[in-house]
C-alpha cells in the first residue's frame, strides 16, 4: 500500500470530502444589476459626468469625483474598498490584467442570472420574457440538502426571478417584484413591509420594486428566519442606466454598497453567522464602454464589451488578497459550483445539464488524501 499525499489548492476538484475543512456554513449572495466593472475599479467616469447623461454635474462631482482613482472608487463604494479590499478578494479589474466575464452570448439579465445559478450558459435562455427556466439552480439543489431544507431564500426587486428560480418546481422561497411575503409567524415589520410596498410609488413600473424595499424584506427575514443561504438581487442601477441618468446610476450603486455593508454588519454581530458566513457580490452583465451613449445599453450587438463583469467575495475561507491581478479568466458559469463547494457540496443538476468547475482562487485549503 502506498499513501499518496495530494495537496489540493482552492476549490478545483472539490468534493464534499474536500469541503469538510471549510468554515463556511452560510452564504449571502448579492447582485447589482448591470453595474459595470469600470465604476467598481475606476470610480465615477468623467466622460459620463461631463456628458448630457448627468443633469447636476456640480453635485455629482462633489459626491463622487476625485482626480485620484483610489479615492474616487472609495467614494463610490466605501464598503468594497475598505472591508473587502482588506479582508477578501475582488475580481474583474481589466486595468490590472484580471478578466471576469459572462459565458453566455447575450449579455443581458435573464441569461446572466441563469448562468450564475445554473452553473452553465444555456443558449435557450435568450430572453427577458416570463419564460420558466428549465434548469436546476444551485439554490434549488442546496434547498434539498440536509440542514438546508427551507433555509434558502430569494429576495429580488425584479419580478422575473419567479421564472428564473421556478418556485413551483424548485420549492424555493422567492419574493420578487411586488409579491407579498407569506411566511408563518411573520414579524410586524415584515407585515408592514407587505403593506408599504403597495403604497410606495412604483416609479420603476409594476414589474420592479425599489431596492430599499427588497433590502428591508431581506434584512428582516434574515433576522427572523435565519436562512443558511440568502440571495438579494438589486435592480435600480440598470434601470437608471437605461434611462440615461448617470447621477442616479451612481447614487444607486453607492446605495447598494451601503446596503451590503449593513448586511455584513448584521451577520458579524450575530453568533449564528459571525465567522461562518461567506458574502459574494456580483452582477449579471456589463455595459457598453465605447462612448457615453453606449453606457446606457448592453447586449452583444448594441453594446460591445458588455460581457465584461466583476465579482467580490469575503468569508472565513477566502484569503485576504484584495484586488486580484493577472491570472486565468473567470466566468460567471463557475460561481454556482463555487457556492456549492464552499458549503461542502458538489453541485449536480437533476436535469443532467453540465455544471462548470468552481473558481480555484476563491478559497485555499490543503487536504490530505490517502490512496490504497
Amino acid at each position: 500500500m502506498k499513501k499518496l499525499l495530494l495537496v489540493v489548492l482552492a476549490l478545483g476538484l472539490t468534493t464534499r470530502l474536500f469541503a469538510q475543512g471549510y468554515k463556511t456554513q452560510n452564504i449571502i449572495i448579492v447582485t447589482i444589476d448591470g453595474l459595470r466593472w469600470q465604476e467598481v475599479y475606476r470610480g465615477a467616469d468623467s466622460a459620463l459626468i461631463n456628458s448630457a447623461y448627468t443633469d447636476d454635474k456640480t453635485t455629482t462631482k462633489k459626491q463622487y469625483w476625485s482626480e485620484d482613482e483610489g479615492e474616487r472608487r472609495q467614494m463610490l463604494f466605501p464598503f468594497l474598498w475598505s472591508v473587502i479590499d482588506r479582508s477578501g478578494q475582488l475580481y474583474g479589474n481589466r486595468d490590472a490584467g484580471n478578466h471576469d466575464e459572462v459565458a453566455n452570448r447575450y449579455y443581458f439579465s435573464y441569461p446572466g442570472y441563469s448562468e450564475i445559478f445554473a452553473g452553465y450558459a444555456d443558449p435557450r435562455m435568450n430572453t427577458n420574457n416570463a419564460v420558466t427556466n428549465p434548469n436546476t439552480t444551485v439554490l434549488e439543489y442546496l434547498n434539498k440538502q440536509k440542514g438546508f431544507q427551507n433555509k434558502v431564500a430569494v429576495f429580488a426587486s425584479w419580478e422575473r426571478f419567479t421564472q428564473i428560480f421556478n418556485p413551483q418546481h424548485s420549492g424555493l422561497m422567492v419574493n420578487a417584484g411586488y409579491m407579498n411575503l407569506q411566511q408563518p409567524g411573520m414579524s410586524d415589520r415584515l407585515k408592514f413591509l407587505n403593506e408599504m410596498q403597495h403604497k410606495a410609488p412604483h416609479y420603476l413600473g409594476d414589474s420592479t420594486r425599489i431596492d430599499f424595499l427588497t433590502f428591508e424584506f431581506a434584512r428582516k427575514y434574515l433576522k427572523q428566519y435565519q436562512p443558511r443561504v440568502l440571495y438579494v438581487a438589486f435592480d435600480e442601477t440598470d434601470e437608471f442606466a437605461h434611462a440615461g441618468n448617470y447621477r442616479f446610476y451612481l447614487d444607486r450603486a453607492h446605495q447598494a454598497d451601503l446596503f451590503i455593508k449593513q448586511l455584513w454588519e448584521d451577520i458579524q454581530t450575530n453568533p449564528l453567522y459571525k465567522d461562518k458566513t461567506t458574502l459574494l457580490i456580483t452582477c449579471d452583465h456589463g455595459r457598453g464602454d465605447t462612448s457615453p451613449a453606449s453606457w446606457r445599453n448592453h447586449g452583444i450587438i448594441i453594446a460591445p464589451h458588455s460581457e465584461q463583469t466583476w465579482f467580490a467575495i469575503i468569508g472565513p475561507d477566502t484569503q485576504a488578497k484584495g484586488e486580484m491581478g493577472p491570472g486565468a479568466p473567470t466566468y460567471h458559469k463557475q460561481l454556482a459550483q463555487t457556492i456549492a463547494n464552499l458549503l461542502g457540496f458538489d453541485f449536480k443538476a437533476a436535469a443532467g445539464h453540465e455544471v462548470n468547475d468552481p473558481i480555484s482562487t476563491v478559497a485555499t485549503k490543503a487536504v490530505t488524501l490517502v490512496s490504497k
